[in-house]
């Protein structure tokens, strides 16, 4: 090899790899530094090298025989059935790759080199931040959204030309999209710099677009928001977005979801919450408080006597709709003992009484 590098190191592969082995890394490694997809035309041609080489059975065994010295630079003393010529030339390793096969589509349907590449592109993805009150996400609800998009310009049609004209074949690359450049097996093709690899230019572009084809319009998209959508929660419509070019399909529309805030309800999950504030005889003695919850009822909840400021209680079933899966999160309430801060005369007089007769200390603890 007259480079000195070591073929198998080049495909990054070991010595007793086998074929399909060494297949696989030649593919992902022409895909990464083939010259169309902006690699280096000379790491390509040292990939080709090396796997001409080792994908031949024959070749490959001279090589692992001769190593450095193969390919048509004999070493010292060389003599009979040493292999001659090197890549290219006679005993050596010149014939073509077969690029379709390894590549598949990439190469045949207008690739890296391979024939005119299509101007038809899928649209454009779309996003969309909708605000959306805490009733809505629970519930569910459908809207309609003013969406900014490039649509095909009424006027020339979206074919980018002046009416009464129209686009024609461009003499750079006679129509193919593209120019080649090179020869033999490292030729390869590049976009047509006049049309961009369209293929056809404008020679009297619409007024209106000025041979965009396509002008940004507020269009309105209905949207259905399920029940139980989350703060920042990012929901997908299929073919909502930017229209596709020559009958590509369309983009999709992505709404993230913003949820306002409500006055006493947070969210967790699918689990709603919300804190209740309880006097302190209500935590002493117990209570029976009517409460209203998410799902527009009230309900009743029993206050144990003895609650402490933060003891949580759980109402099964009456929290957000779960996205995945069937049923609802719970409502959980917390407990907040309200401490009055202004007591009248009598209030003091009795809660100096309740210091004299309290049995309860809660200090005990600490000595």
């Amino acid at each position: 090899m007259a480079s000195g590098k070591n073929y198998y190191d080049v495909l990054g592969v070991k010595k007793d790899a086998q074929a399909d082995d060494i297949k696989k890394a030649f593919r992902r490694l022409a895909r990464k530094h083939h010259p169309d997809a902006g690699g280096s035309e000379e790491k390509f041609k040292e990939i080709n090298e090396a796997y001409e080489v080792l994908s031949d059975s024959e070749k490959r065994t001279q090589y692992d025989q001769y190593g450095q010295y193969f390919g048509g630079n004999a070493p010292p003393g060389g003599g009979a059935g040493w292999p001659g010529g090197g890549p290219g030339g006679a005993g050596g390793f010149g014939a073509n790759v077969d690029l379709g096969d390894l590549f598949g589509s990439v190469f045949s349907g207008g690739g890296f080199g391979g024939g005119a590449r299509s101007s038809a592109r899928r649209g454009r993805d779309l996003s969309y931040d909708l605000k959306v009150s805490f009733a809505d996400a629970l519930e569910g609800t459908s809207t309609k959204v003013d969406v900014q998009r490039a649509e095909a310009c009424s006027v020339c049609g979206g074919s980018g030309a002046k009416p009464g004209t129209s686009r024609t074949k461009c003499p750079t690359c006679n129509g193919s999209g593209h120019v080649s450049e090179g020869g033999g097996m490292f030729a390869f093709s590049r976009a047509c710099p006049r049309c961009a690899g369209v293929g056809s230019i404008i020679e009297q572009p619409c007024t209106a677009c000025r041979g965009a084809g396509r002008t940004v319009k507020a269009k309105p998209v209905t949207v259905n928001i399920p029940p139980g959508v989350t703060d920042g929660g990012k929901l997908r419509f299929k073919g909502k977005g930017e229209p596709g070019e020559s009958g590509a399909p369309a983009g999709d529309l992505y709404v993230v979801t913003h949820i306002e805030k409500h006055p006493y309800y947070t969210r967790d999950g699918a689990d709603v919450l919300m804190e209740l504030p309880l006097t302190v005889g209500e935590a002493v003695l117990g209570a029976k408080i009517t409460i209203p919850t998410p799902t527009g009822e009230k309900v009743k909840l029993n206050v144990a006597a003895g609650t402490q400021d933060g003891n949580v209680f759980r109402i099964a079933g009456k929290g957000a709709p779960r996205l995945k899966g069937k049923g609802r999160g719970d409502l959980k309430v917390k407990a907040r003992v309200a401490v009055p801060v202004r007591v009248s005369a009598e209030e003091r007089e009795l809660y100096g009484k309740l210091l004299e007769i309290g049995t309860d200390d809660p200090r005990a603890h600490i000595g």
